[in-house]
């Protein structure tokens, strides 16, 4: 008897169904731009609600129309270039990165796949970019570089306790953009007729070794330089202060939030948030050369009031009014 003839349109839609479906399926995957982000700490981080947000504000879903791809250092930077090389082997569309370390890291294994920094100090002079205006190759993003901040923060100390003279400075010292921060703290301390005492750490056992220097050499307060590691650590480094009673300064507010009496400097959030619209900008066919390096235009000065009590502390009026957020 004569087999029956399939008929060509449900001989389509069954090689559809079954033979080409993982095929049409991964096509279908393939549309939806992946952004890889590459993190130096450990999951939560609200920064990364920041970047979400500025996403969803320009229309995009996670798992709808951009899927994200996150890899997490945990603290340990050695582990960045090995991440960073995950990213570029899957391959994704873009890379956002934080921190300097994490930046470089990926900068070195691609010259093809766009890279969207944050959290970077000074993309020009750690070779990152050519030129802020004119980045150059496929590497641009946001930085936190501000001319004088590192003056402002000296001087709100000097009107918060007028008698202040030496000032130690707390900070990463294998981080290429802090060494050059480091630079401008002295610089600006220099200015003010401000003693600096440097004390650098970069791994976690350099802190009992550290503070216990620190002790000894008696300083008026402490300015801590902000990464990575630093933020990874700020409960320690606040609570040292706290015990040593030393009025100290910040850069971003996270260390206040945490007990610290003040800081003055970016909003991470909003840069975080700036970072979405490089990403959609470069989706839309953008190329990272082309797109200037922005700098921060939000600063925010954080007061820890319940810290300055316990320090026996009254922040004058003129540094209050000017305070974006005030903790009690």
């Amino acid at each position: 008897m004569p087999q029956p003839v399939m008929d060509r349109r449900a001989f389509i839609a069954g090689s559809l169904c079954f033979g080409l479906s993982p095929r049409v399926a991964a096509a279908q995957q393939r549309r939806i731009p992946t952004v890889g982000v590459l993190r130096p700490g450990t999951p939560p981080d609200p920064l990364i609600e920041a970047l979400l947000q500025g996403l969803h504000d320009l229309g995009y879903v996670e798992g709808r129309n951009i899927r994200l791809e996150y890899r997490w250092a945990e603290g340990k930077q050695d582990r960045l270039p090995v991440l960073a090389a995950e990213l570029v082997r899957l391959p994704v569309d873009i890379i956002t990165t934080w921190s300097t370390p994490a930046a470089l890291a990926t900068k070195i294994l691609t010259t093809t796949i766009p890279i969207v920094f944050a959290g970077v100090g000074d993309p020009v002079r750690t070779g990152l970019v050519a030129s802020l205006a004119r980045p150059g190759a496929n590497v641009t993003g946001v930085s936190t570089l501000a001319e004088e901040l590192s003056g402002k923060r000296l001087e709100l100390l000097r009107e918060t306790v007028p008698k202040v003279g030496r000032v130690a400075m707390l900070w990463n010292s294998t981080n290429p953009s802090m060494v050059f921060r480091a630079r401008e703290t002295q610089t600006a301390a220099d200015k003010l007729g401000v003693v600096l005492q440097s004390f650098g750490v970069h791994e976690l056992n350099d802190f009992d070794a550290v503070f216990a220097a620190m002790t000894r050499q008696h300083p008026d307060a402490v300015l801590t330089l902000v990464d990575p590691f630093t933020t990874a650590h700020r409960q320690r480094i606040v609570d040292f202060a706290a015990a040593q009673r030393l009025v100290a300064v910040y850069e971003v507010r996270q260390f206040v939030e945490a007990g610290g009496l003040l800081s003055y400097g970016p909003s991470l959030a909003a840069l975080q948030q700036r970072v979405a619209l490089f990403i959609d900008k470069i989706l839309k066919g953008a190329k990272p050369a082309d797109l200037p390096v922005e700098q921060p235009t939000k600063f925010e000065l954080v007061i820890n009031l319940k810290t300055a009590k316990a320090l026996g502390l009254t922040i004058p009026q003129s540094v209050l009014q000017r305070a974006d957020q005030v903790i009690e």
